[in-house]
């Protein structure tokens, strides 16, 4: 699904999933596609988990953005970690102009007490930065600048990725205004709270949901989207995630058209020189069986995710695991459905 001719292009990618599903290596992967020729894409993670490095194969990342990976077409995947104590520090000194009196605090830990009693803020910090990435421009103007605006300069990042945090508490993240509802009702902190949810609900910003064919996932996902559009927040695509190949499948169907004759399957065997056994053959049929049963479940949870009435796209399950190659392997599978910049 390509975003041209759309009313408005998204530039802010939220992946989210619940635990397990791959949501680190589709954000990845999102991101690679989306760095199309002579674009820069940046690639973010929140929780300090270091799982984009790992996926990439590359140092980890810091609170400096620095290029990480090509695109599909020779654009640039820019990486970057937020972390809230240093998101706190450049806060205070853009809005109260603290300079090395951040740091200070920093070195006594006021900060991680501030961000740690204070859960809520901490989400509008990592919030403010990843809105800070998304509205600046090439030049380096902070967001908001006239200048900057007059010149019509253009952005930074053409696509800003952000590997959010899972299904079960990305609707708490991207709640920054209701988080902050009692904590801070005026002033700066609310004020960039709510600048960040204008962002969030606006046509720039799309939220993806990762799952795997399994009931747990599955179920999760369906929940956060409609959480998400209850809360007016555009849902892109449901990515399903790790599916099974093609040739496997009809392997399966094969099975599931005939029944499996125990004493007809241990003959074949003997035939290409086998040696088999009652357990073995009892083993094999239990095997078959649950194929079958598997592929089941799989056909309904399939009908359940394309039921929500989004966008879907698939991902195959990648036997050799997840490294740089397998990131551009499905950043060409995402390519190759329509994603595209």
């Amino acid at each position: 699904m390509s975003w041209h001719g759309t009313d408005a292009e998204p530039r802010l990618h939220i992946v989210t999933g619940k635990g397990g599903t791959g949501k680190t290596t589709v954000a990845a992967a999102l991101a690679t596609a989306l760095a199309g020729e002579g674009r820069r894409v940046l690639l973010v993670e929140t929780e300090e988990r270091q799982g984009i490095s790992q996926v990439l194969d590359v140092a980890p990342l810091g609170t400096q953005e620095t290029e990480v990976s090509t695109g599909l077409d020779g654009g640039e995947v820019w990486g970057l970690s937020i972390v809230a104590g240093a998101a706190l520090v450049e806060y205070l000194r853009l809005f109260y102009r603290l300079g090395r009196a951040g740091d200070l605090l920093h070195r006594m830990g006021a900060i991680e007490f501030a961000t740690t009693i204070a859960p809520g803020v901490r989400d509008v910090l990592i919030g403010g930065k990843v809105y800070e990435s998304v509205r600046r421009t090439a030049s380096g103007r902070a967001p908001g600048s006239r200048r900057g605006r007059h010149l019509g300069e253009p952005p930074a990042y053409d696509a800003v990725v952000l590997d959010a945090p899972p299904t079960g508490r990305v609707g708490r993240f991207l709640d920054v205004t209701g988080q902050l509802a009692d904590l801070a009702r005026v002033g700066p902190i609310r004020n960039q709270a709510d600048a960040i949810r204008q962002l969030l609900h606006s046509g720039t910003t799309v939220v993806h949901l990762v799952t795997l064919l399994e009931q747990l996932p599955v179920q999760e996902t369906l929940d956060a989207a409609a959480e998400l559009e209850t809360d007016r927040l555009r849902i892109g695509t449901l990515v399903v995630n790790q599916t099974p190949d093609a040739s496997v499948r009809e392997d399966v169907e094969v099975v599931a058209a005939g029944e499996t004759d125990p004493a007809r399957l241990a003959e074949r065997l003997e035939s290409v020189g086998i040696r088999t056994s009652p357990a073995m053959i009892e083993g094999l049929v239990q095997t078959a069986a649950e194929a079958v049963t598997r592929r089941d479940l799989e056909a309904t949870l399939e009908d359940a995710v394309v039921g929500a009435g989004r966008p879907v796209l698939t991902l195959p399950h990648l036997p050799e695991g997840v490294g740089p190659d397998a990131v551009r392997r499905l950043a060409a599978e995402l390519a190759a459905q329509g994603v595209a910049p």
